[in-house]
């Protein structure tokens, strides 16, 4: 059994309060146990302004969560995995980055969101993401801890291509780390989440943004820990039955992968589709 803490976040409009509350999370990940920490979408800043969030958007290399994180994760020795960062990038655009660090603050894996959250929503919400970000062509895994970890954020999750990639990829893990809005959350987060554990016949952990932010949105939270078979391990709740921002806990037993891939052996039973 390995542990893996979640941290659920309520990030706002300044960096440097988001990374203390980031750091804070490593310690108490580290204190209750965990091998690695699981932060949401957007942990450093979220900002829908985004010329107010262009004055506080860097490069990765200069970035102080980024930093403030890898320091945190070294002086503690575990493992984090920022679900993403807002970084810019050289052609003036941006990308929404997740990282993965070690337990020695060095960066073993970076992945850019593929799939940009261009919406028209019923209760009157738009959102362009492609308007400021660029989106990332890579499907990305890491050996870490936990096993072997495959990379998502947020709106990926409604994209099965993806997944079908990870799961080829043996992931004992997926993370799916999110901004999800309260409509799309009350609709659809539960049910996608379990069915990519259960298509990939792996953990899902999926720490999400909770409740009223700075910038005046509101995030659905119900961070998430689900078993390879689509039990659902850990729910950290939303701002609608008094779930708010905290580190959460789960165990992960890697005898369980094996065990559901070996009843259900999808994975091995599954064929190229010709278009």
């Amino acid at each position: 059994m390995t542990r893996a803490a979640l941290f659920q976040m309520t990030t706002g409009i300044d960096p440097q309060a988001n990374a203390a509350a980031i750091v804070d999370a490593v310690v108490a990940a580290r204190a209750g146990g965990a091998a690695m920490l699981f932060t949401p979408e957007m942990s450093g800043l979220l900002d829908r302004k985004r010329e107010r969030a262009r004055e506080a958007i860097r490069s990765e290399a200069d970035d102080p969560v980024l930093a403030a994180v890898r320091e945190a994760a070294r002086r503690e020795g575990i493992w984090v995995h920022i679900g993403s960062l807002a970084i810019a990038r050289e052609d003036g655009k941006w990308a929404n980055r997740a990282f993965v660090i070690d337990d020695a603050g060095e960066i073993r894996a970076r992945y850019d969101k593929m799939h940009m959250f261009d919406v028209d929503l019923s209760t009157g919400e738009s959102w362009r993401e492609s308007n400021a970000y660029v989106a990332g062509d890579e499907v990305v895994t890491v050996e870490t801890p936990l096993g072997r970890l495959g990379l998502a954020i947020c709106y990926d999750v409604r994209f099965p291509a993806l997944f079908e990639a990870l799961g080829r990829a043996r992931c004992d893990v997926i993370a799916i780390p999110a901004a999800f809005t309260v409509p799309t959350g009350k609709a659809h987060w539960h049910l996608m989440q379990r069915a990519r554990a259960v298509e990939a016949s792996a953990y899902v952990l999926s720490a999400a943004q909770c409740g009223r932010h700075d910038d005046g949105r509101e995030t659905y939270g119900h961070s998430l820990a689900i078993d390879p078979w689509g039990e659902v391990l850990l729910d950290m709740g939303g701002a609608d039955d008094g779930g708010t921002s905290g580190v959460g806990f789960v165990d992960l037993d890697a005898a369980r992968i094996a065990e559901v891939r070996g009843q259900l052996p999808s994975l091995a039973n599954r064929r190229t589709i010709a278009k």
